[in-house]
């Protein structure tokens, strides 16, 4: 069911049901009042009559009936009767309306059941117990409530003309409330439904007031645009992955048949062992590019407590087979950290990646065959790591596109690579709520600086 008719179906019936429960609880509430009140009012009349009665002590019949024609207009269509203790019928209006049920009535009544009331169609009939200077009377009355009818009448007819007209203004205002929540949202739908990934949609604003369809409106804006970036991620790194991985796996490939020419035993073992190393960092780089995408398609990112320098100096040890000249000389500040402050709650495999990208740049651009590996554990939120070398900076202009896909600065002539390295290392500490950033504090110095929170 579409959410304009369900608002109003759901508003509108829970308004109407409440509407007709309040209206009826009101005629209700009124017509039992009218029924006490006149009941009541019979009541008087009897203890009236029976006063005018035991008062005036005379049985003359025309006094009687004098009495009749000044109190007939008090109740229309009314009986009264009035009995002496012996049940005898001492008194009865000069009216003709028939009391049908007063024997039964007068049976009933004694000092322990003093008060009757039952209804006759629409007539009110009432009988009671009376004690008055010792002696017993009985009296019954029946009668018409032509003006507490013609109230009753006059407020059902007002009830219902005015739960009419409320709901035909609740239909009419749930119908425009339903369009104006509705419209929006049909508009989003019909955008998402004409979304297109190899296309290059442009974002919607949709006119509304409400709050919260604005925030939804700007979300799927948002969602549409990190979709179309994480679509075009895809697209062109798998085209240049390709070729990255494509050119290790062709030396590798070369290097193996190399080796198979080799006579000397001790030395293919040591080409083998360099061998394994290499295709274990293919390996690496795989698996990094698997846990990434995971990562990015809402899976959770497998985490452990890691102590960070065993990290690095894993890394170092892995570089120095392939780069045996290059050293890395690794400061702690303060000078001999509480171990607490160098663990970590990372991926290992992903963090010794992004970190084996920055020091693997770090001694391709290098002037000089060393660089300096700082951990920083002063901060009592996150610990840095810089990572220092000396070589040619990149310009303020290409500071700007540094960790952009694909993009290499001038000093990257005549180095090997397609420019993702720096992508997928600022993906990697991302994914673990850190930040990098690359600065030149001095000329000819390169400082990339990663930040790690503890928890």
């Amino acid at each position: 069911m579409k959410i304009r008719n369900k608002i109003l179906i759901y508003f509108s019936s829970t308004i109407i049901v409440l509407l007709a429960l309040t209206f009826s609880s009101i005629y209700i509430f009124y017509l039992s009042n009218r029924e006490e009140e006149f009941q009541q009012r019979q009541k008087q009349k009897i203890s009236n009559t029976l006063y005018f009665l035991y008062e005036i002590k005379k049985t003359d019949n025309e006094l009687i009936e004098a009495i009749d024609q000044l109190t007939i207009n008090d109740l229309f269509d009314e009986k009264l009767l009035l009995f002496n203790e012996n049940k005898e019928l001492i008194y009865s209006s000069i009216d003709d309306t028939p009391v049908v049920i007063s024997k039964d009535m007068l049976s009933e009544l004694n000092i322990n059941h003093q008060w009757i009331e039952t209804k006759d169609g629409l007539y009110d009939v009432i009988g009671t117990y009376i004690e008055k200077d010792g002696s017993i009377y009985y009296g019954i009355s029946k009668a018409y409530d032509t003006f507490g009818y013609a109230k009753l009448y006059f407020l059902r007819n007002t009830l219902l003309i005015a739960f009419f007209i409320i709901t035909a203004s609740i239909f009419l205002v749930s119908f425009y409330l339903a369009k104006v929540i509705s419209d929006p949202l049909s508009k989003l739908a019909h955008l998402l439904n004409s979304y297109r990934l190899d296309e290059n949609p442009t974002t919607e604003k949709i006119k509304t007031t409400t709050d919260e369809i604005i925030d939804l409106n700007d979300k799927f804006n948002e969602l549409i645009k990190r979709t179309q970036e994480s679509f075009a991620f895809q697209k062109q790194s798998i085209q240049h992955i390709s070729h990255q991985l494509k050119t290790p796996i062709a030396v590798l490939t070369s290097e193996l048949e190399r080796i198979k020419n080799i006579k000397d035993q001790e030395l293919i073992i040591v080409e083998l062992d360099q061998q394994i190393i290499k295709t274990k960092f293919l390996a690496d780089i795989i698996n990094m590019l698997l846990e990434i995408s995971k990562a990015e398609t809402g899976q959770t990112l497998y985490k452990k407590a890691t102590r960070i320098d065993e990290v690095i100096f894993d890394c170092i040890e892995e570089l120095r087979f392939l780069y045996p000249d290059f050293n890395f000389n690794i400061r702690f500040v303060p000078l001999y950290p509480d171990a607490d402050l160098l663990v970590l709650n990372i991926n290992e495999m992903l963090i010794k990646q992004a970190l084996m990208n920055l020091m693997s740049n770090c001694i391709a651009y290098s002037n000089e065959p060393k660089a300096e590996i700082k951990i920083n554990c002063l901060s009592k939120d996150k610990l840095k790591i810089s990572i220092i070398n000396q070589g040619n900076p990149l310009t303020k202009e290409e500071e700007k596109y540094i960790f952009q896909h694909f993009f290499r600065g001038q000093n990257s002539q005549g180095k090997i690579g397609f420019g993702l390295g720096l992508v997928l290392t600022q993906k990697i500490v991302a994914l673990h709520s850190g930040n990098i950033q690359y600065s030149n504090p001095k000329d000819h110095i390169n400082v990339f600086e990663i930040s790690i929170p503890f928890s």
